[in-house]
């Protein structure tokens, strides 16, 4: 399969330069293999270069999509690497299943939210992605196939789970899915004039909702300094009510020349974010897409930040410095006068992944992202990479397109006993990066 370089990107707006395209069943049934380095290519969401290979051969996994097995009195599923999570939610959620844990979008493969170990805004109660990965097919560069269990090839599921599609390519996976009563969320808004106002609201939401997660204004200060809104809900039991009914999604609208994001844009939508939410605290019945994917009913909205992209920064606090490093980093965000038009704070709990990589660890962890506006926002990330290290926390990998060397083993001070285990024929981008000298 041939196709264009430009469908083949992060959604940060990286592009694949040089890359040979092979789709993934060619590749699967080629007497010969593609030249070396190799890498498995989802649906291009990470948001940094783990998912680039310049030079090399990006393996189109998107065309291993089939359901291969559904059990619906048990709730597993075995799937192809390539399913759209939308698709899967499409399926499994009129059947009253739901995955157990989820990204902030459907709009990635089942084999990406495996290799990057994603979590959702229930890693207090279910932990992270691999935690329900009951087994999947590892095919390594040299045409060997292998079948990865806990309790079959334990260290090769291990190292894959988290493990940025460096082992091999993963074909199909076996899933195990949650039940629900309903497709919608029984939901409760909740607004908070700082941080210590989220800590609090938070630590007792974590008790008794299974998705927690607040947006922070990124731009107030003074007083306001850290105001937010907090959600938490948990699935609705069943309801003879008619479900409220979905928006549409819809498309944006142009390319702009620059980015649309700016302190004044993102001032006045901060203020209609913040007064459109309700201030009652009243449980709510909502969709479950907009609960959890509320960006995706704007096809391609990456657009916004220009042609250069943006740059999203993700790190992992542990608790008894989480107050404190979050604040710095929002104070620093606000002196370099950039703007954050994505700020989410929630708890991590402590539920281990299976994954030897696997980003989430007990504490808070912030997400902000900004415009590429090169040098100024690169040394602004690196600032905030600093303060994580200093705090004993860590970077989110498959969300940084700049990571240094001394970052990533900082953040993963075992990462060669994971490269004890990648596949000597896959490489990318990234790695190339965190492993240099």
């Amino acid at each position: 399969m041939t196709a264009p370089l430009t469908d083949f990107r992060s959604w940060g707006g990286l592009a694949a330069r040089g890359s040979t395209i092979v789709d993934a069943r060619d590749w699967l049934d080629a007497p010969h293999r593609p030249r070396r380095p190799l890498l498995a290519y989802g649906n291009g969401r990470s948001y940094g270069d783990s998912c680039l290979n310049d030079g090399g051969t990006l393996i189109d996994a998107r065309g291993l999509d089939d359901i291969l097995a559904f059990d619906r009195e048990t709730g597993l599923i075995t799937c192809g690497a390539g399913l759209m999570l939308d698709r899967l939610l499409e399926i499994v959620v009129p059947a009253g299943w739901f995955p157990p844990v989820t990204p902030g979008t459907a709009f990635v493969t089942i084999g990406g939210a495996l290799a990057n170990d994603v979590h959702g805004k229930n890693h207090h109660s279910a932990g992270t992605f691999g935690s329900h990965v009951r087994a999947f097919e590892l095919v390594r560069s040299d045409g060997q196939r292998l079948i990865c269990a806990p309790d079959l090839n334990g260290e090769l599921f291990a190292a894959t789970i988290g493990g940025f599609g460096l082992t091999g390519l993963v074909t199909q996976v076996t899933l195990q899915l949650m039940p629900i009563a309903s497709a919608e969320m029984a939901q409760e808004v909740l607004p908070f004039g700082n941080l210590d106002g989220f800590f609090d609201i938070a630590n007792a939401s974590d008790a008794t909702h299974d998705y927690t997660v607040a947006w922070i204004d990124s731009l107030a200060s003074g007083r306001d300094f850290g105001r937010g809104i907090f959600f938490r809900a948990n699935h609705a039991p069943a309801s003879d009510e008619p479900p409220p009914r979905q928006a549409r999604a819809l498309p944006f609208p142009l390319k702009p020349p620059i980015p649309l994001i700016n302190r004044v844009t993102l001032g006045a939508f901060n203020w209609l974010y913040r007064n459109s939410q309700p201030r009652d605290g009243i449980e709510r019945r909502v969709p479950y897409r907009p609960f959890f994917y509320p960006l995706d009913r704007i096809h391609d909205w990456n657009r916004a930040y220009g042609p250069k992209g943006l740059r999203q920064f993700q790190c992992a606090i542990p608790p008894e410095n989480a107050a404190e490093t979050v604040a710095e980093m929002l104070r620093q965000t606000l002196a370099a006068g950039e703007a954050s038009f994505l700020t989410v704070l929630k708890l991590f709990g402590d539920k281990p992944s299976p994954g030897l990589m696997s980003f989430p660890m007990p504490g808070a962890t912030l997400t902000l992202d900004f415009p590429n506006r090169g040098e100024r926002t690169e040394r602004l990330l690196t600032r905030l990479d600093s303060l994580a290290i200093a705090a004993g926390g860590r970077v989110n990998p498959y969300k940084d397109a700049r990571m240094s060397s001394a970052t990533f083993a900082a953040s993963f001070p075992h990462w060669r006993d994971f490269a004890a285990h990648i596949d000597p024929g896959f490489s990318s981008d990234f790695w190339r990066r965190v492993t240099a000298p």
